[in-house]
């Protein structure tokens, strides 16, 4: 293996729990990019689902890239779309987060998880994976109790949910890697980094 170090540009504790988890050697940096600003931008130019989740993705990547300017930087990003195209950010506040889920309820959802790969301020490798998620008729009840007894655990969370956990109630039908659910697509990842010699193959 090679000494390349490999930068998350996130500070998200689940993505790098994944990475640690699957055995990959990596450090969290903050990439200090304003998404919202960059979000609200491209979805006034009609971008996408898809490639917002591409471009966000790419801009924590390359921004860190540029200023450190050694090793490997991942840069990550989710969006949730319903099927008329709707997007959904993270909740607010408990209020937006059983809105959120009251819209959900009854109805399928994609999840798209990008992330890129930049080294020397320019992305090298890309993927970005999709989930289908069908969501089951939720009781009005059931969704007050699950916000405030999960509040913590899903205030940083698009659609509310943390499907390793007590989210995994709230569907009837899941297509897709849990890993993409939960915000990398981590099978494409690993691979990039063993032809990278990062990890063994």
């Amino acid at each position: 293996m090679n000494d390349a170090r490999l930068i998350l540009a996130s500070k998200s504790k689940a993505r790098l729990a994944m990475l640690t988890a699957a055995g990959v050697a990596v450090e969290a940096i903050a990439p200090n990019v304003d998404e919202d600003a960059l979000k609200d931008g491209l979805k006034s130019e009609g971008i996408t689902a898809r490639n917002l989740a591409d471009a966000l993705a790419e801009a924590k990547a390359v921004r860190l890239s540029q200023r450190i300017g050694e090793g490997l930087v991942l840069g990550a990003d989710q969006v949730l779309a319903l099927e008329d195209g709707t997007m959904l950010d993270k909740p607010a506040d408990p209020a937006e987060a059983i809105a959120h889920l009251k819209l959900l309820s009854g109805r399928k959802h994609k999840l798209f998880s990008a992330a890129v790969i930049a080294e020397q301020g320019i992305a090298v490798w890309r993927h970005i994976d999709v989930a289908t998620l069908s969501v089951r008729m939720l009781s009005d009840s059931f969704i007050e109790q699950y916000v405030e007894s999960e509040w913590d655990n899903i205030r940083y969370c698009v659609g509310c949910y943390e499907i390793e956990g007590k989210g995994a109630q709230l569907f009837s039908a899941i297509a897709g890697s849990q890993f993409t659910i939960m915000g990398l697509p981590l099978l494409h990842l690993l691979d990039y980094l063993r032809i990278r010699s990062i990890l063994p193959s």
